[in-house]
């Protein structure tokens, strides 16, 4: 699993690096391999966190199927149907008494967005 998603990594570093010019125009179609999105998921699940919006817990995804929850990010990232669910927002204080607001991302959102390819430096 993750010697295809390095070596996918290291081809594209590569290139970039071989052509400062180069652009990368389909990089989309690699967020919905089983591979990625399996590394993602281990980063995710790494990270920890509380649950979202939705209140899906890690925990709950795992009790469910990991497997299932990951074919579902697929197809919709590949159907381009998948919609990222609103931020949770919390409150959270600062050193100088202020609080701050923060916004806790879905599990599904994890897992499922770009911000967790960039996490598999795809």
């Amino acid at each position: 699993m993750e010697h295809g998603v390095s070596e996918l990594q290291g081809s594209l570093g590569r290139a970039a690096k071989a052509d400062k010019e180069r652009r990368f125009h389909s990089l989309y179609i690699l967020s919905y391999r089983e591979d990625v999105l399996k590394k993602a998921w281990k980063e995710v699940k790494v990270n920890g966190g509380a649950a979202g919006i939705d209140g899906v817990t890690i925990e709950d995804v795992e009790s469910k199927g990991v497997g299932a929850f990951l074919k579902e990010i697929a197809d919709e990232l590949q159907s381009k149907t998948y919609r990222p669910s609103p931020l949770r927002r919390v409150w959270i204080p600062k050193a100088n008494g202020k609080m701050r607001g923060l916004g806790i991302p879905t599990v599904k959102g994890c897992a499922g967005s770009g911000k967790t390819a960039a996490g598999a430096n795809i």
